[in-house]
């Protein structure tokens, strides 16, 4: 395996792909229980939605809760890794206000 020492590289491995940075944004304000996450990312599939959230709580970013009732109940918030990414992802939400073009 080839090892990259550079640390934009590590980010965009972590935060790199489509959804994941949506998922970490909403998640900006509070926890935020599995469906409704879900319905605030527009687009994602229930089995994209589910390799994300996973993918993110493996590297450290998020973490779930699940509350022993019927239905289940499952949140999931940001950790103090996961928050410590509140700067850049800010400020891509305001780069993205001030470019976009319908």
């Amino acid at each position: 395996m080839i090892k990259n020492n550079c640390p934009l590289h590590y980010t965009l491995n972590l935060i790199g792909t489509k959804w994941k940075p949506l998922i970490l944004f909403h998640l900006l304000d509070g926890p935020l229980r599995s469906g409704v996450l879900q319905k605030k990312i527009s687009g994602v599939s229930n089995k994209m939605f589910t390799q994300t959230v996973r993918e993110l709580e493996q590297d450290g970013l998020i973490a779930r809760k699940v509350f022993p009732v019927v239905p289940p109940k499952v949140e999931y918030s940001l950790t103090n890794k996961g928050k410590s990414l509140e700067d850049i992802l800010r400020s891509m939400d305001q780069w993205g206000a001030a470019f976009y073009e319908d």
